[in-house]
């Protein structure tokens, strides 16, 4: 597991801040690896979720800063969706 996707299941673990994620995502970095946030909270992983989001290690790391906006990282197409809309915008909704 890469130090990047170290940090970043961290860093999503708190800005969760002990609550439970209602559903399940990915994060997909680019070159680096899988992240995992469900119920049972946040971890390395590639297991199937019901949304997948992948970007590239800067990208995600400017979503994660607050930088950047997982809707306008979309609408610019450095983040890609694939699977239910409806559970990456309750995702962007804890990391906004």
């Amino acid at each position: 597991m890469s130090d990047i996707v170290t940090k970043a299941v961290e860093a999503l673990t708190e800005k969760l801040g002990g609550d439970a994620f209602d559903g399940s995502a990915k994060f997909e970095i680019e070159g680096e690896g899988s992240i995992v946030i469900d119920g049972d909270g946040v971890r390395a992983s590639d297991d199937d979720t019901d949304v997948t989001l992948t970007a590239d290690a800067d990208t995600f790391q400017e979503i994660l800063e607050g930088e950047l906006n997982p809707t306008a990282a979309f609408m610019g197409g450095r983040l890609s969706v694939d699977g239910d809309m409806g559970m990456a915008m309750k995702l962007g909704g804890v990391l906004g």
